[in-house]
């Protein structure tokens, strides 16, 4: 059993409904959508004018410096983990730890 107060509101929501402007909401709606669709598809197409393929030398040059880079910072961290297993090694041998 609907309470009245529930059917009122259920009947106040169908008088709403029922108003001229209510579907005109929704297809307001509808149509920002369509319109905030088109201006990020707009907004896409001018930042990718914008892009720029690199040349050749370009590519080279950017892919020479990564790999150095992974070079120096490999030879690092090695350097790092030798001094920590080095330093580890000695506290454990110092508290009994290993033989």
């Amino acid at each position: 059993m609907a309470s009245k107060a529930a059917i009122e509101k259920g009947d106040q929501r169908s008088a709403k409904l029922q108003e001229p402007g209510a579907f005109a909401n929704v297809s307001e709606g509808a149509m920002g959508l369509w319109s905030n669709i088109n201006r990020f598809l707009t907004d896409v197409r001018a930042e990718m004018r914008k892009v720029v393929t690199p040349t050749r030398k370009e590519v080279q040059a950017t892919t020479t410096v990564v790999i150095l880079t992974v070079f120096v910072f490999g030879a690092f961290f090695f350097v790092v983990d030798l001094f920590f297993n080095r330093a580890l090694h000695e506290i454990l041998t110092r508290l009994g730890g290993t033989q």
